[in-house]
């Protein structure tokens, strides 16, 4: 009877051991960061999946360090993505996140929330289309929304609107566009687009978000009455080049991201956070 008594004590021990750890499994949380839309070194945000440039040496833009920390890169519960410019372990990191799927020509629209008129003066806010393969034929694909006072301190016109090729060792002014404005238009939360054609990219900014309803405070267009530009890269040379076309694997980028001429990092040695609210494209019909 001992032995049947201590087997029954046995089991019973054993039976709320196992259930007890059934209930601490069932009660545990899942990654907080992987519930606010990042998996892994993908990031979901406005409907679409963008892979997180990262980076162990200096590479371009810049060139700088690019980070896939959750920290640096992250959507929040409202669907927001956030940006950072960061120092770990010494080193300055900046951040990119690059569209898995690719885009063409259409309408490209970005919501911006944040203040780029305290950037530091070295710091670059890019909105931009690009091409790995299309170097030759289009000059890598690029149109550009850019928010930089591009190293200069007295800049208080931070905006900029471009299209590649920009420059093959001169530049091509014609081809960039740096929109004087009201400096308070930019503060708080504004959405900037670019309708993008094979004979024409227009540009507009406005405040709030997409389909305010609030006017234009910049704009700007490009056309064929332009002349063909060629872009070098050391010994490459593009075709001559009016309005680039899209390839068959250009995306979206986002990127954050600072000028190596003038600092390592920030030249306010401030980490800086940039919110990009909203993506959205539409295809041309």
């Amino acid at each position: 009877m001992l032995n049947h008594k201590f087997l029954r004590v046995k089991s019973t021990i054993f039976f709320l051991l196992s259930l007890s750890m059934v209930l601490i499994a069932g009660c545990e949380q899942s990654n907080p960061e992987d519930v606010l839309a990042r998996q892994g070194d993908v990031v979901n945000f406005s409907g679409r999946k963008w892979d997180i440039k990262s980076s162990v040496t200096q590479v371009g833009p810049g060139p700088n360090y690019f980070s896939k920390r959750y920290s640096d890169v992250w959507v929040d519960d409202k669907g927001y993505l956030h940006m950072s410019i960061s120092k770990h372990d010494g080193i300055w990191y900046s951040s990119e996140v690059i569209s898995q799927e690719n885009l063409g020509y259409g309408k490209y629209s970005f919501t911006v929330q944040g203040n780029p008129m305290q950037f530091a003066k070295n710091v670059v806010l890019g909105l931009f289309t690009w091409d790995d393969s299309t170097f030759v034929s289009d000059g890598n694909s690029e149109v550009d929304i850019e928010f930089s006072r591009w190293g200069s301190e007295s800049n208080v016109n931070p905006t900029t609107y471009s299209v590649q090729p920009l420059s093959n060792g001169i530049n091509f002014p014609e081809r960039t566009h740096q929109t004087n404005i009201d400096s308070s238009n930019i503060i708080g939360v504004s959405t900037h687009e670019f309708i993008w054609n094979d004979t024409l990219i227009s540009w507009r900014s406005y405040r709030g978000d997409r389909n305010s309803g609030q006017p234009d405070f910049a704009q700007w267009s490009f056309d064929l009455d332009h002349p063909a530009r060629i872009k070098r890269e050391g010994d490459l040379f593009s075709l001559p080049i009016v309005i680039p076309s899209p390839g068959l694997t250009t995306n979206t980028r986002i990127n954050f991201w600072t000028l190596s001429f003038d600092a390592n990092g920030p030249s306010n040695g401030l980490e800086h956070e940039v919110v990009i609210r909203d993506f959205f494209y539409e295809p041309s019909h």
